[in-house]
């Protein structure tokens, strides 16, 4: 009357585990594929970051080279042009002038609109200004032709501030010497080949318009950069670098929309009318001026103005002292120029040397400058001139390279743009200051430039020493009104 029972197999069925169809194993596939994702976009984030950074690499080289092809020759075209020496000072101190103030309101444009608008507006405006140039039959239009490039003329500061955009901190340093190295080989060449045309006839004129060729070259590269990458991957990339290799799916969607967020912020900012512009631009200066970083801008002036006063009077002071002639203290400087960028090379195996620690290497490169500069001053042959020129050329192209850096450390990447261009309207104080005290020095001694520009590193690294405290924490500082 029952149906029979049925007879149930004695054997276990395998564990979930062992079948391959468990929770445990379909989360420890996910993981994997979740982790060779990751590997997968973090190896093309570092792709694209690295054609990116290869790119403006060469926007720097062609910016300088440009740049060196028409300086030299434009006192001669000026006083060509019946200019007194009084008139050629005053415009050019009216470029330096233009440099100073507007560096750090461009700087912080570029943090506003965001770095392709500002570069592709500074490179553009900078080729119309040399374009006016290779037209200026007067003294007048040679002022005017002065004009944009004195305002606009800050491409290589907003290609540091996307660099620093582009890389982790730790790799930093190391990039930002590979562009300063590749900047000077163009300021190396420039001069030749500008000498070279400045032969042929109306060679000013043609120069100049090359020039504008080359800065509008240089635009077009700009524009046919990868910015759709740059943009989604920036952020992501930089962050990734100060973690590990592989992320969450949660902290790549943070990072995806902190660089949506970004990108958004610039792109609003273009938009936006220019007298919002122009107060957001005050009132980010006015964090700056209002933070704790007056103690790293201040040493970037005092070592700056150290430099400029040892390189014042070189050519004068090497034939009052040891007789020699002015070509021989050109190719001293060649020579110098030219081992600026070997240690722009070997800024890589130096920071992995000091494990990465930016303030130790600044601090070691400012006592070396300030040792080589006291060096020269007490020489008492010329090969002890040569010697310190040697390893100046290495300590003084370190220590630029590290003090932006730790600019950017101290103050954080949110405003790169803004700090570079304080730091570079702080070098132009420098550039004004120096032929004052040089002069004075000068009135006393052919060492005096030299004997004062010691005395100025020695205090430099006194007040990196007093804030050591401050630079080794590599905090952000808190900049107001932000």
């Amino acid at each position: 009357m029952f149906p029979p029972r049925r007879r149930q197999c004695a054997c276990p069925e395998p564990p979930p585990a062992a079948t391959g169809r468990g929770p445990a194993a379909a989360a420890g596939r996910m993981e994997e594929e979740e982790e060779d994702g990751g590997r997968g976009a973090t190896g093309s984030t570092a792709s694209a970051s690295d054609r990116f950074v290869r790119c403006l690499y060469a926007v720097g080289f062609l910016d300088l080279f440009g740049v060196s092809m028409v300086v030299p020759l434009m006192s001669l075209h000026i006083r060509s042009l019946g200019a007194s020496h009084t008139v050629a000072g005053i415009i050019g101190s009216l470029y330096g002038i233009m440099q100073l103030f507007s560096s750090t309101f461009v700087g912080c444009w570029s943090d506003l609109v965001g770095r392709r608008y500002s570069l592709l507006a500074c490179i553009l405006l900078s080729a119309l200004g040399y374009f006016l140039l290779g037209t200026s039959t007067t003294v007048f239009l040679f002022a005017i032709s002065r004009v944009p490039v004195g305002i606009f003329k800050h491409t290589l500061s907003i290609s540091k501030a996307l660099l620093s955009d582009l890389v982790s901190e730790r790799d930093r340093p190391l990039v930002m010497g590979r562009f300063n190295a590749a900047s000077s080989v163009g300021f190396i060449l420039g001069p030749v080949v500008g000498g070279y045309l400045t032969e042929l006839e109306d060679g000013f004129y043609k120069t100049s318009f090359i020039c504008a060729s080359i800065f509008l070259l240089n635009a077009g590269l700009v524009w046919m950069l990868p910015w759709s990458e740059e943009n989604g991957s920036n952020r992501e990339h930089q962050q990734g670098n100060n973690r590990a290799d592989s992320f969450s799916a949660k902290a790549k969607h943070d990072l995806h929309l902190k660089s949506a967020t970004n990108g958004a912020m610039a792109s609003d900012g273009l938009f936006q009318s220019p007298w919002i512009q122009v107060a957001t631009v005050l009132k980010r200066i006015k964090g700056i001026a209002c933070s704790d970083l007056w103690d790293i801008f201040l040493v970037r002036l005092l070592m700056s103005v150290a430099i400029l006063l040892y390189y014042s009077n070189f050519s004068l002071a090497l034939e009052e002292r040891f007789g020699v002639k002015p070509l021989f203290a050109g190719y001293l400087m060649s020579y110098s120029s030219a081992l600026g960028v070997v240690a722009g090379c070997l800024l890589g195996p130096i920071t992995r040397l000091y494990q990465h620690n930016t303030y130790r290497i600044l601090l070691h490169s400012s006592t070396l400058t300030c040792t080589l500069m006291l060096l020269y001053a007490s020489a008492l042959s010329i090969w002890m001139v040569i010697l310190s020129s040697t390893f100046l050329a290495f300590s003084t192209t370190i220590g630029r390279t590290c003090i932006i850096d730790l600019e950017l450390t101290i103050g954080g990447n949110e405003a790169s743009g803004t700090l570079l261009g304080v730091g570079q309207s702080v070098t132009s104080v420098g550039r004004i200051l120096a032929p004052l005290l040089s002069g004075i020095a000068q009135e006393f001694s052919p060492c005096g430039p030299p004997s004062l520009g010691v005395g100025l590193a020695l205090v430099a690294i006194l007040i990196m020493n007093a804030n050591k405290q401050k630079y080794c924490s590599r905090g952000n500082v808190k900049l107001k009104n932000q």
